[in-house]
């Protein structure tokens, strides 16, 4: 069996999914199942449990099924919240005990990291155990990450095999959900069809253009095939980045999605919002020389195939 935390939400869905696929049908969903928002999410998937997050870690230790392997995907995401304790007890304390019990049954585990700890790219992107220390996120979600993966490396006690996968900025399928935490992409193809153009945020750096902000989009399912790998392969236990390893503007981003509708880009630019501009990330891009050193070779979707397969085979047939 293969138990997927988070299962209800995005990432953790299309990869719960692409197990069925693989024909893996013994799925231990484990998620918040009462917001009926995310329904849709789990709708079609195979599985042989579905456990409430609340009790995921007492069946855990108790059950006397064998579970082959865990992935940790689920996590408070919300990098706009700012309770501490409230992230402290959902990602931190949350994934220590799921560490223990992997470690004391002896089940593999992937867990999400995120790109978040990276803060400004002080210590550049690169997914080297000996910066974790000196990381500077800039909000409670990329610290409460960035907390894990400092409490994983002190552990001198661990699972067979375990990786932390610091994702970068997700898109794809199965988040219409998230609200104003969905890619820009998402946002993007909904105000166009909404209003037939695109509102960026402007840049308040001096270094980069109105809409040349730059980041790291992985598509989700270059997420699934990742987390596949990791199942079949198990490299050296670490943390890895994942991300596309390319860097795109989002002028770019919202662009490609005009013309994956077949249309002419309009776009505009306004202010980023004061709750988050001093802490705005304007540049990411994920070194991923470690996961591919470990013998990861698939490629990943360019901006260009993500958003034409994303739009053209998902959000026009939601819409």
């Amino acid at each position: 069996m293969i138990a997927i935390t988070g299962a209800a939400g995005f990432i953790a869905s299309v990869v719960a999914q692409r197990f069925n696929d693989l024909g893996f049908n013994d799925l231990v969903l484990v998620d918040n199942f009462s917001f009926t928002q995310k329904a849709y999410t789990t709708a079609n998937l195979k599985f042989a449990h579905k456990i409430e997050r609340s009790i995921f870690i007492d069946w855990l230790e108790s059950t006397d099924e064998k579970i082959d392997f865990v992935f940790h995907l689920g996590a408070r995401t919300d990098t706009t919240e700012m309770n501490v304790e409230l992230f402290n007890t959902l990602n931190l304390h949350y994934s220590e005990a799921i560490w223990k019990v992997c470690t004391e049954k002896n089940i593999p585990l992937v867990y999400a990291s995120s790109a978040a700890t990276y803060g400004l790219g002080e210590f550049g992107y690169k997914d080297d155990h000996e910066v974790v220390n000196s990381l500077k996120p800039l909000n409670p979600y990329g610290e409460s990450k960035n907390d894990f993966d400092k409490w994983v490396l002190k552990q001198s006690t661990t699972p067979p095999f375990w990786a932390g996968l610091k994702f970068f900025n997700v898109y794809g399928p199965n988040e219409n959900h998230k609200g104003r935490m969905a890619s820009v992409i998402f946002h993007t193809f909904n105000q166009i069809k909404l209003n037939g153009e695109m509102k960026l945020f402007r840049s308040h750096n001096p270094n980069y253009t109105d809409g040349g902000q730059l980041r790291d989009f992985v598509y989700v399912k270059d997420v699934a095939n990742v987390c596949e790998f990791l199942m079949q392969i198990k490299v050296t236990s670490g943390i890895y980045n994942l991300g596309s390893g390319k860097a795109r503007t989002f002028l770019d981003l919202a662009t490609l999605t005009f013309k994956a509708l077949g249309l002419e880009p309009k776009i505009s630019f306004v202010d980023t919002p004061l709750d988050i501009r001093d802490k705005y990330q304007y540049f990411t891009e994920a070194d991923m020389s470690k996961l591919k050193a470990a013998g990861y070779d698939k490629h990943f979707h360019s901006l260009e195939e993500g958003i034409a397969d994303y739009v053209g085979n998902y959000l026009m047939k939601l819409s």
